[in-house]
């Protein structure tokens, strides 16, 4: 019965409020009476959802924190071959603009070992005899000169560098000409001018390019900036130091200079050669002629005697034109052009012989 009284309660309550707004104010304030209770009853939910959604939230934010960090891996590793990239594009183009300023034939070879003696300064490269090189191939980099191939395999070359103790180069000061010897010290950084005179004109921050002499290494080329001049008055050289231009532990590409194929002393025998030909022009200027057309001339001079066939003895004054055309140029081509144009004496030696025969 209670039951019943309350579903009808409910229904009259319900189309009340639906029809008519006499409960609103009633239902606005049993929403407000009723708000913590709802709190209070979905709170058991919310904890529920709260203590998953902590745990869940964890357990992603792990797993994002591992992939977050493999990619961040992958990309550090981008980056770092990016700048090895970069780096190794910086170097070409130094090669590029260096080998835009040599002018004899260049090739790019690359560093791939180091000699382990301690004690010696000595690259392989990775170009040989196959490719070309030739013992005393003279080897720079971007700012200067390294050293010169001492060893050739068929496909790898090894090069002396130029502080090796064992090596030297002739040079000479790029500001006044001044020419001197550096050796190699056994430190990379540092070479050494031996034997210059205590009064030579040379100072710090003086370039130092090779000289050329020797033919082994072409001329022009840095090679050291002086670092140090020390003048001892009792002693009779100075003692001279100089940094090397080229990144002699540094550099990973390098270029090998083709100047000439050959060897030294055939250089040296062919401009000994092409200078005495020179001093026998200057010693002998007559053996050259002066005048073009003169050299011309005794190729119209046998059309003489193809008129005078009949007599011999008028044979002879033609061979004096000849000659005279040997001293005198200037009238050589104009006598041999009039005597064809003349006919008298061959018609005056028939006659001759005529009457002779009378």
């Amino acid at each position: 019965m209670r039951l019943l009284v309350l579903v009808v309660l409910s229904v009259a309550l319900m189309v009340v409020d639906a029809r008519f707004t006499v409960l609103k104010p009633v239902r606005s304030q049993m929403s407000l009476v009723l708000m913590q209770s709802y709190w209070v009853a979905d709170l058991p939910q919310r904890l529920y959802q709260g203590v998953a959604s902590q745990f869940g939230s964890r357990t992603e934010l792990i797993a994002e924190n591992e992939k977050l960090k493999t990619e961040a891996l992958l990309l550090q590793g981008r980056l770092q071959k990016l700048a090895a990239l970069t780096e190794q594009n910086v170097r070409l183009r130094e090669l590029l603009n260096s080998s835009a300023l040599v002018n004899e034939k260049v090739e790019v070879a690359e560093l791939i070992g180091m000699d382990p003696n301690p004690f010696t300064h000595r690259i392989i490269i990775n170009k040989g005899e196959r490719d070309g090189v030739v013992l005393g191939q003279p080897v720079l980099d971007a700012r200067g000169l390294m050293g010169q191939v001492v060893e050739l395999m068929p496909y790898t070359s090894r090069v002396l560098l130029l502080t090796d103790t064992t090596h030297s180069i002739p040079v000479q000061v790029n500001r006044n000409g001044l020419r001197a010897i550096a050796s190699g010290t056994g430190n990379p950084e540092r070479l050494e001018l031996r034997h210059v005179a205590d009064t030579a004109d040379i100072k710090e921050g003086d370039l130092l390019v090779s000289s050329g002499l020797g033919q082994r290494f072409p001329a022009g080329y840095p090679v050291a900036t002086v670092k140090e001049v020390i003048h001892d008055s009792g002693q009779p050289f100075a003692i001279v130091r100089a940094v090397p231009t080229a990144a002699l532990n540094r550099s990973r590409y390098l270029l090998l200079v083709f100047s000439d194929s050959r060897s030294p002393e055939q250089r040296a025998a062919d401009a000994a050669q092409a200078q005495e030909a020179i001093d026998r022009q200057a010693a002998d200027p007559a053996a050259t002629p002066a005048n073009p057309a003169a050299a011309h001339a005794p190729a119209t001079a046998p059309t003489i005697p193809a008129a005078t066939h009949a007599n011999p003895a008028s044979a002879a004054p033609a061979h004096a034109p000849a000659a005279s055309a040997t001293h005198s140029p200037a009238t050589a081509v104009s006598k041999p052009v009039a005597k064809p144009a003349t006919s008298k004496p061959a018609v005056a030696a028939p006659a001759k012989i005529g009457r002779a025969h009378v």
